[in-house]
């Protein structure tokens, strides 16, 4: 099934290169907000794509780490109608990396999001809706059954006991079962194109080769919490939730929800909770600290 695996990734490929939805200006013709910037700039650079075998011992963990309720591989295809054994399933997850020239813009900031960042978080996770949809789309009609899980109606995010809100798919969780990258002190997923991304992934009753995971350590490849070294997310962040001991998501929803949607609204236009601070100026904005 590696020929699959090949064709999925061409074709996210082809989509993210093609497509005008991954263009900084797609909000000019749709009334949301007139983009400054050329209509060739794409918002997302070369995706990273992995995948994972849908018996994989790492889903039963999340029932740990996210929640019991997290879908594992097979129930999230069987929530799109589609049954089918853990053996017989995979996942496909991608990384979509911030530009350089929107981290740049946004590491210029200190307390509110660039223009770039904003139309990113806003526009590109339209574009990414899109590209969940397409891949899922895409396989079906060439018969292999396939879903999108957090486009299901099944899917939620709900308030949790021991981790304040959780989904029932967690795209980062997902990637990082996919081999595409460890947590870091601000629960960003960093990856070999760094932290500065979005997230996500699809189900389909294929076997296929799994990806290779190069850690041992779930938060493997942050250096503030394997060696105490850094901190720089704990200062980047304009709410103050972000400390030693983790991520404050109280403090970061209010921030998103009562600053950063009024302010994009006010000046660009559209309201999205746009922040990325931690995810910028920081030593892992572009690849894993440490590595060449």
């Amino acid at each position: 099934m590696n020929n699959l695996f090949n064709e999925i990734v061409n074709e996210i490929k082809r989509f993210l290169s093609k497509d005008p939805c991954n263009r900084m200006d797609t909000g000019e013709a749709d009334g949301k907000g007139h983009s400054p910037f050329d209509a060739a700039e794409r918002i997302w650079d070369e995706p990273l794509i992995g995948a994972a075998r849908g018996d994989d011992s790492i889903f039963e963990t999340f029932h740990e780490f996210v929640d019991a309720a997290h879908w594992l591989p097979h129930e999230a295809l069987a929530s799109g109608g589609f049954a089918a054994k853990p053996d017989e399933v995979s996942v496909i997850s991608w990384v979509l990396p911030q530009t350089k020239a929107t981290k740049d813009d946004n590491t210029k900031e200190t307390t509110t999001p660039s223009e770039r960042w904003a139309r990113a978080r806003f526009f590109g996770e339209e574009a990414n809706t899109k590209l969940r949809l397409h891949i899922a789309e895409f396989l079906n009609k060439n018969g292999v059954d396939t879903v999108s899980p957090v486009d299901l109606k099944d899917w939620k995010r709900v308030e949790s006991g021991r981790f304040v809100i959780f989904s029932n798919w967690s795209e980062r969780h997902i990637a990082h079962a996919c081999g595409l990258g460890t947590f870091a002190l601000c629960d960003g997923l960093i990856t070999p194109v760094g932290k500065a991304a979005r997230f996500g992934s699809v189900v389909l009753r294929a076997r296929l080769s799994p990806t290779s995971r190069p850690y041992a350590r779930y938060d493997e490849y942050c250096i503030y919490k394997t060696k105490k070294l850094c901190g720089v997310c704990i200062k980047r962040c304009p709410a103050g939730a972000i400390s030693e001991n983790g991520h404050d998501k109280r403090k970061c929803a209010a921030y998103l929800n009562d600053m950063a949607k009024v302010y994009t609204k006010e000046h660009f236009g559209f309201a999205t909770p746009a922040c990325g601070f931690c995810q910028t100026g920081v030593p892992c904005a572009s690849g894993i600290p440490g590595s060449k």
